[in-house]
């Protein structure tokens, strides 16, 4: 598995990257699926927290 193409932690039936581009996903959006996906092979809590403040961004953009 290539480290950087391919890494073990989107070792998933549809990878993070191809969802996001498939349903032209924004940028907030996107790391909000990216570290769900992946928080519990790699970043833990701390995935869950950078997904929390995504979803916080675009919270407060619908808000303005």
């Amino acid at each position: 598995m290539d480290p950087v193409s391919n890494p073990e932690h989107y070792n998933l039936p549809i990878p993070p990257i191809e969802y996001i581009l498939k349903n032209n996903m924004g940028y907030c959006e996107g790391n909000v699926i990216k570290y769900i996906s992946r928080w519990f092979k790699k970043g833990g809590k701390e995935d869950l927290r950078k997904a929390k403040m995504y979803i916080d961004y675009l919270i407060a953009s619908e808000d303005s």
